[in-house]
């Protein structure tokens, strides 16, 4: 299923956010600020280049992810991550530690990934998801003894796994493939004969998914198996896909989930309803029957209330979740929040009424809860991510029914670190996960920057990370870097990306122009079918402000972007001359092209235009860079994965034959294996920004290299 808020670019490869100024600090923390803020300094040596951030030092960083707290309280279970460099992977193995901070441990660690750790309600065991023995299965650990119990034999991956609240069973979530004959047999070959493999007939709309590849005509079901063991028992039926998260009622005889089961589900993806499932005989009741998306359902800890997620679906390119609440039965819905103008992103019972969810508020990831009543504060801020590449918001939280919680956060000169927190508890880092790689590298420094556009004087805000040793009287060339999606948010985040192209003697200025998410509807709505627009305004009068503060060299300016931030890449360089050299990364460059090719047709025609390409031929390509190439004389870098299925590696070939054709310096570089995602592989982030590097490096100035 896709999910309502599709973007260009994404974001579901989970991102980072925040800083942690909210966290209290440990001593040796202290001492690691200190140390950085000293090496930071004008003393720094430009002879010294051992303790600036270099590319092979992606391999060294870990982040925490997934944390789940034992429904005492007491501890914490979650996902450690690091970078495997013999296999070019992120290995996630379990960890746990007291809510205190101490006994930090490893609960199942190797060179396997382990991951997905799951409380049993009564808290005696932990169920978690690895492929050690071969193909992804659901395992089994007894925390007492550490005995380990392998509950399925499963044919696909299971997902959105979930513990009934007598732990006595787990549901999840796996693909099913189809059953299809063949469109033609052929004919019988000869005995020792090598004909080329079968062809392969596509007959659905979506048949290739980003990340995934080419698709098996399969469904997603719900499973049941008893926590001890046996066979799983399929719940669900039919070609449709039933998706996750899944809760349970009280009494552990129904499931919630979401589903889009409508007739045409395939054209209408934007369509889902909740359903209630009962597990002894497999009934289906539907609680939600309005167009657009209702999803995530949380049932309340005495079962009398039903939370949830969704929107009317009004045909706009982004839309914000809004978190409603009806009775067990599926009646008496109203929305609960009607006075925040953010989109709410989760959402998890706590205590007798309260519903904890996270939202994005310029820049920044906030934890807040709400009474029934609609009444809500927020209580923590600075949640953050996973994402190692660049700044957006994310990041994931856990609670209990006594209002501990625990979540990961993040900073500016720090990926993703545990922390917990409770009713009469601040939130605090229990973590710190690349003290032993921090301790020893000097990171730029970033700062807040707004400004007025000269557009229409709409307020952007952005951040500006400046070099390790960075003197305001000196010049610094500049790179400006775009966000993706369009509908996506950055912030004041640890970002590998930018972290490299301050080690390399760059200013960055990122920032949130108009369309990015949490500034408000209003704010999102300016690019509403109106994508590339006046987002190009915002991103130069950006780049004029910061020229003011002095220390940016005018004659060594450069633009880069990936996704949505590529197609804005593309459309300043044909807009305007004043860059040096750009980096156009996975972007679109023909939106008729892209349309028709991307994995999400169905969505993005619908959603981005008001038409098909075919009926208003006008509308795609007065947005597409491609109608603009014939003005570019900026030297180009076209970069994008060979597996990129969700902006097509055809879109960048595209503008660089067309750049080719006009004699424009220009180049193509495409990453073997890698997808939309290009930083899922640490080499292919490492490959990505050290030829964007590179290309900047010879279009810089004799004095400025």
């Amino acid at each position: 299923m896709v999910p309502k808020r599709l973007e260009i670019g994404d974001v579901f490869y989970s991102q980072i956010q925040v800083g942690a100024k909210n966290m209290k600090m440990t001593h040796f923390t202290c001492l690691v600020l200190l140390f950085t803020l000293a090496l930071s300094s004008d003393s720094f040596s430009e002879e010294d280049k051992s303790h600036l951030f270099k590319s092979r030092d992606i391999f060294d960083l870990e982040y925490a992810n997934d944390p789940r707290i034992s429904p005492d309280g007491k501890q914490i279970v979650y996902e450690r991550h690091s970078m495997d460099i013999m296999t070019d992977s992120d290995r996630s193995n379990i960890w746990m530690i007291n809510s205190d901070g101490s006994e930090h441990r490893p609960v199942l660690s190797g060179r396997n990934s382990f991951s997905s750790p799951r409380w049993s309600p009564d808290g005696t065991r932990l169920a978690y998801i690895t492929a050690a023995e071969g193909s992804p299965q659901l395992y089994v650990r007894w925390m007492d003894t550490g005995q380990t119990a392998l509950l399925t034999n499963l044919t696909e991956e299971p997902f959105s796994m979930t513990w009934s609240p007598d732990s006595k069973w787990i549901a999840f979530v796996m693909q099913v493939e189809a059953i299809r004959e063949p469109f033609a047999k052929p004919p019988k070959k000869p005995e020792n004969a090598e004909w080329a493999g079968p062809v392969k007939v596509i007959d659905r709309l979506v048949y290739r998914v980003d990340g995934m590849g080419y698709l098996k005509t399969a469904y997603s079901h719900i499973f049941l198996i008893s926590a001890e063991g046996g066979t799983p028992r399929q719940l669900t039926t039919g070609d449709f896909n039933h998706q996750g998260p899944l809760s349970w009622t009280p009494d552990s005889k129904h499931i919630l989930f979401s589903a889009n089961r409508h007739e045409n589900w395939e054209y209408d993806i934007v369509n889902t309803e909740i359903f209630k499932l009962n597990i002894e005989d497999g009934t289906l009741e539907q609680l939600t029957d309005r167009k657009g998306e209702d999803s995530h359902p949380a049932v309340s800890m005495d079962g009398q209330h039903i939370a949830y997620l969704g929107f009317d679906d009004e045909g706009k390119s982004y839309d914000f979740y809004r978190v409603s609440v009806m009775s067990a039965s599926g009646k008496d819905k109203k929305l609960l929040i009607d006075d925040l103008d953010h989109s709410i992103l989760d959402i998890q019972w706590a205590g007798r009424d309260h519903i904890y969810f996270l939202y994005d508020d310029h820049g920044i990831r906030k934890l807040a809860k709400t009474d029934l009543s609609g009444r809500y504060s927020t209580i923590a801020e600075n949640i953050g991510g996973i994402s190692l590449g660049r700044p957006y918001t994310s990041g994931s939280f856990t609670v209990t029914d006594n209002e501990n919680y625990a979540t990961t956060v993040t900073g500016v000169h720090q990926p993703a670190e545990l922390a917990v927190a409770g009713r009469r508890k601040k939130l605090t880092a229990i973590t710190e996960l690349n003290a032993d790689l921090f301790m020893n590298k000097t990171l730029g420094n970033v700062s807040e920057l707004t400004w007025e556009s000269s557009f229409d004087q709409l307020d952007i805000q952005g951040w500006v990370v400046t070099p390790p040793g960075f003197d305001p009287q000196k010049k610094y060339p500049l790179i400006l870097e775009i966000h993706g999606g369009p509908h996506a948010t950055y912030g004041p985040a640890f970002s590998a990306e930018l972290q490299r192209y301050a080690a390399e003697g760059y200013v960055v200025l990122y920032c949130n122009p108009r369309g990015s998410m949490g500034y408000g509807e209003k704010f999102a709505a300016y690019i509403d079918h109106h994508y590339p627009g006046n987002d190009y305004d915002d991103l130069m009068t950006g780049v004029d402000a910061l020229l003011k503060q002095g220390y940016i060299d005018r004659d060594n300016l450069f633009v880069t972007g990936g996704s949505g931030g590529g197609v804005l890449t593309a459309w300043i360089i044909g807009k305007t001359d004043r860059f040096s050299a750009a980096v156009v990364a996975k972007p679109v460059i023909n939106w008729t092209s892209f349309v028709l090719t991307s994995d999400y047709t169905s969505y993005f025609y619908k959603y981005w235009f008001s038409d098909f390409p075919w009926n208003d031929p006008y509308q795609y390509w007065q947005r597409s860079p491609l109608s603009l190439v014939g003005n570019v004389t900026t030297p180009t870098m076209m970069l994008s994965g060979e597996d990129d299925y969700r902006t097509p590696i055809s879109e960048s070939e595209q503008f660089y034959i067309a750049l080719k054709l006009r004699k424009v310096d220009s180049v193509l570089v495409r990453i073997p294996g890698a997808s939309h995602g290009i930083a899922a592989k640490p080499s292919n982030l490492i490959a990505k920004v050290d030829n964007i590097i590179a290309w900047f490096k010879k279009h810089r100035t004799d004095s400025a290299k």
